[in-house]
């Protein structure tokens, strides 16, 4: 891996993975080359789709600290808009952003109420 990410250089549109022919990797490839419907099926999640993943990578993405823009050219979308509609946080992602929130105006208002003495 390290001397194919070195053969592309510093292009950051170049791919590190090619089909067949040398292009892009189209579904059919992907699909044929992992067995996705077999393993799927054997493990009893025939309903998930491979794009499925792309929701989950760039969610796990977000939820690493990867800025929103940097996760838009990861995903190859024209607008942040569609990035944004890839990202799903869990509901201990929005409590612990609650309870941050929280947080931060009792030390506000702590704050306030010690200058006001």
């Amino acid at each position: 891996m390290p001397q194919r990410i070195l053969s592309v250089g510093p292009n950051p549109d170049a791919r590190l993975f090619t089909g067949p022919r040398g292009g892009r990797i189209s579904t059919a490839v992907l699909r044929d080359a992992t067995h996705w419907d077999d393993v799927v099926t054997k493990l009893g999640y025939e309903h998930l789709r491979r794009h499925d993943l792309r929701h989950t990578a760039l969610t796990w993405f977000a939820d690493a600290g990867v800025q929103v823009h940097v996760l838009r050219r990861i995903a190859g979308h024209g607008s942040l808009t569609t990035t944004q509609r890839y990202l799903h946080p869990d509901v201990h992602k929005i409590t612990a952003a609650g309870a941050a929130l929280s947080a931060h105006f009792s030390a506000y208002h702590a704050h306030c109420r010690a200058q006001s003495s």
